[in-house]
């Protein structure tokens, strides 16, 4: 089982390689593929057009697809680990309902840039997204306990409410309508560079107290009795995954908007090829969710061209129908 693990990493990481270098290839400006891999190892075969084009303009939006996918995969197979539950996604913690509200404030009252240089947008987006889960956190804690049923009820609620304001506010969004929908549906294409280090941060932060409770996550899957029978601290586990998934789901959908179904589909998918061993499932995850959204975000670029479409609208279209197999198999069994 762990060869076979190990192949499944190395040939998501091939995987990972290869969605970058079509990413870089293909765009309104088209890049011979050969070209693109050549200029990977020695930047002689490019002309000055083709290295601008390739690591000014695309690269920085590949390394944010791949941070965004990978946080999201990575929150997902966290959270369907502590809820036990495959259909479990990064959204149900009230993360983007919370990012949208703080998003459309910044965007309706036209908040200034913060230092007169950092865009408000993202920086309240991640806020709201931050409050939000705090609420949902709190909301379904009952005598220091967190029972799983609370706490995605409380999701759900907590999600609902605010999703109400949103609605309020994009009736009073005017002109700036369609910056409040274009970010809700999610899309790559208006973040800054600082949000590719805002991204990578939490990502290192959050896989890193994964990684390090990932003996934990294993046990849990035998349920919370066993895991409490064999040493493991359940209450303060939950805490540490959920904290880390929020967080890093909060930076995802500050920089980039709502990316719905890839936090879903990508972790049921790697856990039933590879099995549930998290040493393995976890670097797996961040590895096909970055190759994921690469190509995900490559298609919203190309497929009407020059137009662009949302990357939250390609991530759905490939998600739903995943969604309604893995519910209806579940009803099922």
């Amino acid at each position: 089982m762990r060869y076979r693990g190990l192949l499944f990493i190395a040939l998501s990481l091939l995987l990972l390689l290869l969605s970058a270098a079509i990413a870089a290839s293909f765009g309104s400006v088209h890049i011979p593929f050969g070209s693109v891999c050549r200029g990977f190892f020695s930047l002689d075969v490019l002309t000055e057009a083709e290295r601008v084009i390739i690591f000014d303009l695309r690269l920085p939006r590949i390394a944010l697809a791949f941070g965004v996918g990978a946080a999201l995969s990575l929150s997902g197979c966290g959270l369907q680990s502590i809820l036990r539950n495959p259909l479990a996604d990064p959204y149900i913690v009230g993360t983007s309902s919370g990012a949208c509200l703080g998003a459309a404030l910044a965007i309706v009252w036209h908040v200034p840039p913060l230092f007169g240089v950092c865009s408000a947008v993202p920086v309240l987006a991640f806020a709201g997204a931050v409050l939000a889960m705090g609420a949902v956190y709190f909301l379904a804690k009952v005598n220091n306990v967190l029972p799983v049923e609370n706490f995605l009820l409380s999701g759900v609620i907590v999600g609902s409410f605010i999703g109400a304001l949103v609605s309020f506010l994009m009736t009073a969004a005017g002109s700036d309508l369609h910056r409040v929908i274009l970010w809700m549906v999610g899309t790559l294409g208006q973040s800054e560079p600082a949000s590719v280090w805002m991204v990578f941060s939490y990502l290192l932060a959050g896989g890193l107290v994964l990684w390090l409770n990932s003996g934990a996550l294993n046990v849990m899957g035998m349920g919370e009795e066993k895991a409490q029978t064999l040493g493991v601290n359940v209450e303060r586990l939950k805490l540490a995954v959920i904290a880390a998934c929020s967080l890093m789901t909060a930076a995802a959908v500050s920089a980039a908007g709502m990316i719905g179904f890839l936090g879903l589909v990508v972790p049921h998918v790697s856990r039933s090829l590879i099995g549930p061993e998290h040493r393995i499932l976890l670097p797996a995850a961040l590895l096909n969710g970055g190759a994921f959204l690469i190509l995900a975000d490559t298609l919203a670029r190309t497929a009407v061209s020059p137009q662009e479409l949302p990357v939250g609208a390609v991530t759905a279209l490939c998600g739903a129908p995943f969604f309604f197999w893995v519910m209806h198999r579940k009803m099922k069994n």
